[in-house]
């Protein structure tokens, strides 16, 4: 079982739903009946045996994925679960189902035990996705290590492997992998949005303002709108927080302000945020319609127009825009 947010929906449930199917459980702590269903799911991922995974999604701290899925499905309460399989959505359920029922609908959509094995080296080949754990014990990032040192100029790997690096707080070893990108000529904007990230991590580490509260920031912000420094702040703790949709909007009072500060600082955060947070493009697949539990219907074409991480992405490169212009 894994907890999602915006940072990291697209790696452990778009991108992993290729290999395996992700089972994402929409709930909230004050519902009652979520409460209920989410032990009944993890037991259910403990016995299927890596058959799927479960993948846990706060409505209340990320509403723009939950209330994108709901509006996708025509759904209006939680609990809520959106089965994905090949970087798709392909069915769904409301409510807290009972063992039974839920083994009954899992049942639908997971590969027989015998042809697991399959399933996954073919997504793998399909994806060209990251190596599985060696034989000689090699972690994936281990691996990814050595084959950057073995292909430097690989910087599909390089950026993949960095990102990991600062997803993990290994701030040091990303800073060093990353140089030899950002030396390069012109600078690519996806290794300029990983040093943005890089950056506002290694503020909250190493200046004393990143232990403050968030009320503390509010408190200064309050007395003067025109604290940019508070704001940005902020903003970068925001970012640590993997509250990346409210550091946007910090940073949008800024960029609204005065579009120059700090030789335009806020501008290009907010840019490299965009930049991590746009989805790849997903593959179509025209056969793909069908109706889901309880009466739920989705056809792959409209999925790809209501993806909620790109819809986020558009959203706020519109506000972008609007604050520039």
């Amino acid at each position: 079982m894994i907890d999602v947010n915006l940072v990291n929906f697209e790696a452990e449930v778009i991108n992993a739903s290729f290999r395996v199917p992700v089972l994402l459980d929409i709930w909230a702590e004050w519902c009652g009946p979520c409460k209920q269903l989410g032990p009944r799911l993890e037991q259910l991922e403990t016995e299927q045996g890596g058959r799927f995974v479960l993948a846990k999604l706060d409505a209340d701290k990320t509403p723009e994925i939950a209330g994108q899925l709901s509006e996708m499905f025509g759904v209006r309460s939680i609990p809520f679960c959106v089965l994905f399989k090949d970087g798709q959505p392909v069915d769904g359920f409301v409510g807290a189902l009972p063992p039974e029922q839920l083994r009954t609908f899992l049942a639908k959509h997971l590969p027989a035990a015998e042809q697991q094995a399959e399933v996954e080296e073919e997504a793998e080949v399909r994806l060209d996705a990251e190596p599985a754990q060696a034989a000689d014990g090699r972690s994936v990032q281990e691996q990814m290590a050595d084959a950057l040192a073995q292909n430097p100029g690989n910087d599909d790997l390089r950026f993949d492997y960095v990102k990991r690096l600062i997803s993990h707080g290994q701030l040091a070893e990303a800073a060093a992998a990353l140089a030899p990108a950002m030396g390069q000529i012109p600078l690519q904007l996806r290794f300029e949005a990983l040093q943005q990230w890089l950056n506002a991590l290694e503020f909250v580490s190493n200046d004393p303002r990143g232990q403050w509260r968030l009320e503390q920031f509010d408190e200064a912000i309050a007395a003067n709108k025109r604290d940019f420094d508070s704001r940005f702040a902020k903003s970068r703790l925001l970012i640590a927080q993997d509250d990346w949709q409210a550091a946007m909007e910090e940073l949008l009072e800024i960029i609204m302000r005065d579009k120059k500060w700090a030789d335009e600082a806020p501008r290009k955060t907010y840019v490299a945020l965009l930049e991590l947070l746009t989805p790849p493009k997903p593959k179509a697949d025209p056969g793909a319609a069908g109706k889901g539990a309880g009466g739920i219907e989705i056809a792959a074409p409209v999925v790809q127009q209501q993806d909620p991480q790109a819809e986020l992405v558009a959203r706020y490169r519109r506000k972008l825009s609007m604050a520039l212009n």
